[in-house]
C-alpha cells in the first residue's frame, strides 16, 4: 500500500470518527451500535494493511501467541482492578515488531482476554485503547526517548491515564442522560485510582522486565527474520 493512499485512508477514517462522535452525542440511543462502528473504522486501516502483505505462517503465529500472553497475564491479576501486564506486553511487542503489529497484539488482547473475563460495549473501546498504546511505542521505537529504560517508564505512566480517560469517554456516553461538566469531573475523579493503578503497574513492569523482553524478541526476530521493516512493522 503506497503512502498517500495508506495516509488517505487514516484521513478517511479518523473523519468518520469525528462525524459517528458527533452523531452519538445527537442521537444518544444509537450509542451502542454507533460506537462499535466508531471502534471498528480506527482500526479498519490497521488491518487492511496488515492483511496485504505477504505474510509468513510464522509471523501470524508470533502475533496471535503475543496477543495471546496479553490476555492470559491480564487474568492472574483480575482480582487488583488495573494492575495488569498487558500494556507492558503491547509495548514490548511494538518496540521490537513496530507499530502495527503492536496495535494488532493490544486489540487481540482485549477481545481474547475478554473471552475470560467478560465481553461487553466496552471490549470494542478497549481494543481501540491498548491497540493505541502498540500503535504510538512503534512510531516511538527508534526514538531515544523509547531508548531509555526510564523514558519507557514514563511512556508507560501515561499512558495508564490516557488509557483510562479514553474508558471513561463510553461510561459518559453509556451511563449519562446529559453530559456536563460535573458528570465529566465525577467520572474521571471516580477513575483516578485505577488510572493511576494501572500507570504504576506499567512502570513496574517496563522498569524490571522491559530489558529481558527486549532482548528475548529481538533474538527472535533477528533469528527467524520475522516482521521485518518493510513487512508488517
Amino acid at each position: 500500500m503506497s503512502g498517500s493512499l495508506r495516509k488517505g485512508l487514516y484521513v478517511l477514517s479518523f473523519g468518520g470518527i469525528a462525524a459517528l462522535l458527533v452523531l452519538v452525542l445527537w442521537r444518544r440511543e444509537l450509542y451502542l451500535p454507533l460506537s462499535l462502528l466508531m471502534i471498528g473504522l480506527v482500526m479498519l486501516p490497521f488491518f487492511i494493511r496488515f492483511e496485504r502483505r505477504r505474510l509468513r505462517a510464522e509471523e501470524l503465529l508470533l502475533v496471535a501467541m503475543l496477543g495471546a500472553i496479553a490476555a492470559v497475564s491480564r487474568v492472574p491479576f483480575a482480582a487488583l482492578p488495573s494492575v495488569q501486564p498487558v500494556s507492558f506486553v503491547v509495548i514490548m511487542a511494538a518496540l521490537v515488531f513496530g507499530a502495527e503489529t503492536g496495535f494488532l497484539v493490544g486489540s487481540i488482547a482485549a477481545v481474547a482476554s475478554n473471552l475470560m473475563l467478560g465481553q461487553g460495549p466496552w471490549t470494542p473501546w478497549q481494543m481501540f485503547s491498548w491497540g493505541m498504546i502498540g500503535f504510538t511505542a512503534g512510531l516511538l521505537r527508534h526514538t531515544r526517548f523509547m531508548a531509555s529504560r526510564w523514558g519507557r517508564a514514563a511512556f508507560g505512566f501515561g499512558w495508564g491515564f490516557l488509557f483510562g480517560w479514553i474508558m471513561n469517554l463510553w461510561s459518559l456516553l453509556g451511563f449519562y442522560d446529559r453530559l456536563s461538566w460535573p458528570a465529566f469531573a465525577s467520572v474521571y475523579a471516580a477513575s483516578f485510582y485505577f488510572d493511576l493503578a494501572h500507570a504504576l503497574s506499567n512502570v513496574f513492569f517496563l522498569t524490571l522486565f522491559s530489558g529481558i523482553w527486549l532482548n528475548i524478541l529481538g533474538r527472535v526476530k533477528q533469528k527467524y527474520g520475522l516482521l521485518e521493516n518493510g513487512r508488517a512493522g
